[in-house]
């Protein structure tokens, strides 16, 4: 017999994935071109044909924890061949959108960091923070800024004491780091319950060292993009979701390596120019701006492409990082110093933002996507 569902239409998701950029989801008249156009969908149960029927009627507990969403990397054929122009690619992005913003706490931040209205809010926050807390630490004795130069220089931790940047930005990480657990907690629970009543998995409980092991064979195929590389429509964004991978990987180095050198070691910049991580840290600024630049140029030559704000945010905020970074290093060795300060403040609330609001943003998607990976590799689904 078959398995009876009740369907319980929810118009109000419906809409919110039109919003996030899957306004032509009612197009979609269930032919399955997506399914056999796409050259990484599963053999069982192929995506994203079953989405787009459950996102048509808005079954939303039937997508938000559904890893297959994550399995989708918007290469744009299923798009491209659509007899009816639905874009389930657009669709699915959609989806993930509304599935990180799902899983994140406080919801209501979630939604800010998702509306361009709510963009000069969320710029304003760390700007006042640093004002506040650097306010504070002056009541301490700590001199938080200082405008001139030192004997030594143009020496930004004199411009912004390191004590006022490092105890805005480390509980900032932390709590980032704790709203992303909580986040992928509900998300493996869902996935995984998803999976048992799918017929996916048989195993009732997941088993962490089994995890591990499937992380491990995962981790090469996300490195070297290797489901980009099977796409044949958007085959050329590989290049620079690469080169924005790596640099942001490259700068968690160096940023990691100079916390040591300065708390551990004692050792305090501005750093000499011959120095290796210094290298490392403007090879993987140049890679962060360089990626995200041909990221713009993708989006922008693809017409019959839609991008969501989603989209831009994230690729604007990577390449305001990468750019501000390496601004503040060539002004400072200009001599510069007041543009170099201003710059410099940017940059900080620039990291700052990408540190707060990355589990309620699109980059959220390279933790979600990778457990979703994970996972799959783990019940055995090829």
């Amino acid at each position: 017999m078959a398995e009876k569902y009740l369907v319980e239409p929810d118009v109000g998701f419906i809409e919110e994935v039109a919003g996030l950029g899957g306004q032509d989801l009612k197009k979609c008249f269930q032919c399955a071109t997506c399914s056999v156009a796409c050259p990484i969908s599963p053999e069982n149960k192929p995506f994203p044909r079953k989405e787009m029927i459950a996102a048509g009627w808005g079954l939303k507990d039937k997508l938000i924890g559904n890893a297959d969403i994550w399995l989708c990397h918007n290469c744009g054929d299923c798009s491209t061949l659509c007899p009816r122009g639905a874009k389930p690619g657009d669709v699915l992005a959609a989806l993930r959108v509304k599935a990180i913003s799902d899983y994140a706490t406080p919801k209501a931040l979630g939604k800010m960091v998702n509306d361009p209205k709510s963009l000069p809010i969320l710029l304003a926050i760390p700007a006042v923070l640093f004002i506040v807390v650097g306010m504070v630490l002056k009541v301490f004795g700590v001199n938080w800024l200082n405008f001139s130069p030192s004997g030594d220089g143009i020496v930004h931790a004199h411009f912004f004491s390191t004590w006022l940047v490092d105890i805005v930005m480390i509980p900032t990480f932390f709590g980032a780091a704790g709203v992303f657990a909580l986040g992928l907690k509900k998300f493996l629970a869902d996935i995984h319950a998803n999976a048992l009543q799918e017929g996916i998995t048989d195993k009732e409980k997941i088993d962490p060292a089994g995890m591990v092991q499937a992380l491990i064979k995962v981790i090469p195929t996300i490195l070297a993009h290797r489901k980009f590389n099977e796409c044949g429509e958007n085959r050329d964004r590989a290049t620079a979701h690469m080169m924005v991978l790596f640099g942001f990987i490259g700068l968690f180095i160096v940023t990691n390596i100079f916390f040591f050198a300065m708390y551990g070691l004692g050792i305090y910049g501005p750093y000499s120019q011959l120095n290796p991580v210094k290298w490392l840290g403007n090879f993987a600024g140049i890679s962060l701006v360089v990626g995200s630049l041909l990221m713009m140029k993708n989006r922008l030559s693809k017409k019959d492409e839609k991008s969501s704000y989603a989209d831009w945010y994230l690729v604007v905020l990577a390449f305001t990082l990468g750019v501000t970074g390496l601004l503040t290093e060539m002004t400072r060795l200009g001599g510069l110093a007041g543009l170099s300060y201003t710059i410099y403040f940017i940059h900080l609330m620039a990291v700052w933002c990408l540190f707060a609001y990355t589990p309620f943003s699109k980059l959220a998607h390279l933790v979600y996507r990778t457990v979703a990976m994970t996972y799959m590799e783990y019940a055995g689904r090829k």
